[in-house]
């Protein structure tokens, strides 16, 4: 195997789970998340020379993940519905992924789920995410804050009434 299949190999290897959970965690559906990396490691592998320069290739599969779901999505939207002969079957939830926090992140705007996906599941500095996402490092900041808030509004145990204690 040549160096460059071998150093793509490890990547792959080190890098899907972390990818497939920050892109389940900003679309909400696991098998969407996994559709949408395999694509983008596939475009990695195409572009492996650019791709392991880049200075977050994790972040790159991420976002190339994203924007296929999104270039799908608006394929998607011009075709017209087969009187529900579209709808797929459920698949398995990945358990390593709380179905109460993808339910909770889906209930996140947008940029707040990428930004989460990022920070917490590819373990990316903020400056890191900022430049990737072509934003501030403070709007970052701002977007981390508002969505931990939520989330922890969300996932926390409801505060029992005073008639319950």
């Amino acid at each position: 195997m040549s160096q460059e299949k071998t150093e793509f190999a490890e990547f792959f290897q080190a890098s899907w789970e972390p990818c497939l959970k920050a892109v389940a965690a900003s679309t909400g559906s696991v098998q969407l998340a996994e559709d949408q990396v395999a694509e983008a490691f596939a475009r990695a592998w195409l572009s492996w020379r650019k791709v392991r320069r880049h200075p977050a290739p994790q972040a790159w599969v991420v976002r190339t993940a994203l924007n296929a779901g999104a270039s799908w999505w608006r394929r998607r939207i011009r075709e017209l519905p087969l009187a529900g002969h579209d709808a797929a079957a459920p698949r398995d939830v990945d358990n390593s992924l709380d179905a109460a926090l993808l339910t909770a992140l889906r209930h996140l705007p947008d940029r707040q789920r990428e930004v989460i996906a990022l920070r917490v599941f590819l373990d990316l500095d903020i400056d890191t995410i900022a430049r990737h996402l072509g934003i501030a490092p403070a709007t970052v900041r701002v977007h981390l804050s508002r969505a931990a808030t939520t989330l922890r509004h969300e996932l926390s145990p409801s505060q029992p009434m005073e008639a319950d204690l």
